[in-house]
């Protein structure tokens, strides 16, 4: 599992010549309902072992939680699951709202 910063995810993101990452939204409803980095895919961590053959595991993945802990243990699961490219959002939407959408709401 590697780990990824706000800002550099934004520039992926803003990077054309780059495949897009998959983003994986592990909070709960009600926090993706507060906020969310546009084009993500929730997908409630206790959810995740159900519902992980949903996603590529040839895909790059950036999952994403509120500060970084949950999204850091599904990135692992996964891994361990054999998703080739999966990468923890360090600070989650905090981290974002903080270093890259400072209109972001946040809770």
């Amino acid at each position: 599992m590697k780990q990824i910063r706000a800002r550099q995810l934004a520039d992926w993101l803003a990077d054309d010549s780059r495949p897009q990452p998959l983003l994986l939204d592990v909070r709960e409803p009600w926090e993706v309902a507060q906020c969310q980095i546009a084009g993500s895919l929730p997908m409630p961590m206790h959810t995740v072992p159900v519902r992980c053959d949903e996603l590529d595991p040839a895909r790059e993945i950036v999952v994403i939680c509120h500060h970084g802990g949950r999204s850091m243990q599904v990135a692992m699961f996964l891994e361990r699951r054999g998703y080739a490219t999966v990468y923890n959002l360090m600070g989650g939407v905090e981290g974002w709202a903080c270093e890259v959408d400072p209109g972001m709401s946040r809770y």
